[in-house]
């Protein structure tokens, strides 16, 4: 596993297909834009320097943000900012369903990230540092919202687990 942050963290262990997934999208964008630009006749310097600097924000925009845990602490990263929240100071913890599903955590010092539930399914590490934590400030406590649903998510997690444990040893389909 790749390690984002200091010795003893837990990273996201899909982040890195997701990035190279979005550099290649960007990179295909950006050769069918010249491609096409080009095979019009109109393709000049300016333009392809337009066209690689609409497919490097194409990049940014579907680049994930990288998710790392550690002892008491949670940290997103995205391009321009890194968000780090104390887990075993949260004062709330809050879900937004829609279109694109997230939680907002806060601690005791104002600071806030959003994460992607899916994230701390898919990485045991990052759910098990988020979990210790949430334990840590509840005996605090500092946690005035929020236990309910990440005691929820947390039987999610288990049950996605459980089942994919299941099926790997052929004992379910």
């Amino acid at each position: 596993m790749e390690r984002n942050g200091p010795v003893g963290s837990a990273g996201d262990r899909n982040w890195s297909g997701s990035a190279r997934l979005a550099v290649t999208c960007a990179l295909l964008f950006c050769a069918m834009a010249l491609l096409v630009d080009w095979d019009a006749g109109s393709l000049t310097s300016l333009r392809a320097l337009l066209w690689l600097t609409v497919s490097a924000a194409v990049g940014v925009v579907l680049l994930p943000p990288r998710v790392s845990a550690g002892p008491g602490w949670l940290a997103v990263r995205t391009p321009w900012r890194r968000r780090v929240v104390r887990t075993d100071a949260l004062t709330s913890v809050r879900q937004y369903d829609g279109v694109s599903s997230h939680l907002v955590l806060r601690d005791v010092n104002g600071h806030r990230l959003e994460l992607d539930p899916r994230v701390l399914t898919a990485n045991p590490l990052i759910w098990h540092e988020l979990d210790t934590g949430v334990r840590r400030s509840v005996e605090r406590g500092t946690l005035g919202h929020g236990a309910e649903l990440l005691d929820r998510l947390g039987h999610r997690i288990d049950d996605e687990t459980v089942r994919a444990v299941l099926r790997a040893s052929g004992l379910s389909r």
